[in-house]
């Protein structure tokens, strides 16, 4: 089902916020902000700074990943009554690794319009700064906190060709830098942007061991943009014969051989070794 976004029915708006640097917010998302009747902010002390400095009047209603479901109900009763929403994040666009997400979808099952406007948000200006191929890209977000689950994230990851976009707290980027060495490869390109957009402004540039020795003290809100995994580009000219066939020509029996092709192109195993044999067949 279509729906036209500006059809003058009560609407949901997504509004990008600035990031750091107070300038970077759109005409249209001010205005948007003075024109809504109502917004659901992550902080209602963050939102409030931003609406003062820009001198705009708006109740805030504070929705946060702790609160979002409750506020659906409360969403909706404004809506049914006529009233545009606003919905910002402390930063950057709402939903993207910021909550909102399910407001939004909520919207959209009770029929009405949900409008999201262009603006901030960090990953772009990492992306297009860290002199790393930008496309394609991988946008992954935040990786786990958990050391385990972490491990697993990145072992998916090592194998995607598109160039990955992770953000990361400070406390954990020392941890993550040895998991990315560990499990990516440590000459792979990276580069690490903080405070995007602040006074204090920085891109560490390099491959992920020299990141690593460089022992850096990363401060504020970091973004991680990694190259990705050239060899899964090299392996895609290949058939499955003649991937297994390169690894056994270095000395690797047929079964290490389909091993590592499956592990390397996301295949199980025993895929990997019907195709290979029903070839050699």
């Amino acid at each position: 089902m279509s729906q036209k976004s500006y059809d003058n029915t009560p609407t949901l708006y997504l509004i990008p916020t600035p990031i750091g640097n107070m300038e970077d917010i759109t005409v249209r998302a001010l205005n948007t902000l003075k024109m809504v009747d109502i917004v659901f902010c992550e902080d209602t002390r963050v939102t409030g700074q931003l609406l003062k400095y820009y001198d705009i009047n708006k109740k805030l209603i504070s929705s946060h990943k702790y609160n979002e479901s409750n506020n659906k109900q409360k969403l909706l009763e404004y809506l049914d009554n006529g009233n545009n929403v606003g919905l910002v994040s402390d930063r950057g666009t709402p939903i993207i690794s910021d909550p909102g997400y399910e407001l939004a979808h909520f919207a959209i099952e009770e029929g009405y319009n949900v409008v999201s406007l262009p603006g901030a948000t960090a990953l772009i200006p990492a992306l297009t700064s860290s002199g790393i191929t930008p496309m394609p890209f991988y946008y992954h977000g935040f990786l786990n906190s958990k050391d385990s689950a972490r491990v697993k994230e990145l072992e998916y990851l090592k194998n995607i060709d598109a160039t990955l976009i992770i953000y990361e707290a400070p406390h954990r980027i020392n941890k993550t830098l040895k998991d990315l060495g560990n499990i990516l490869g440590n000459n792979r390109k990276m580069s690490i942007s903080r405070e995007i957009t602040k006074k204090y402004e920085e891109i560490y540039r390099g491959t992920i061991e020299e990141l690593i020795n460089q022992n850096n003290e990363y401060k504020g809100e970091l973004v991680l943009v990694v190259e990705g995994n050239k060899s899964m580009v090299e392996y895609k000219n290949l058939t499955i014969e003649e991937h297994v066939n390169l690894y056994m020509s270095d000395g690797k029996s047929s079964m290490d051989a389909i091993k590592i092709v499956a592990k390397e192109r996301g295949m199980k195993k025993s895929e990997v070794y019907d195709i290979y044999h029903s070839i050699e067949k």
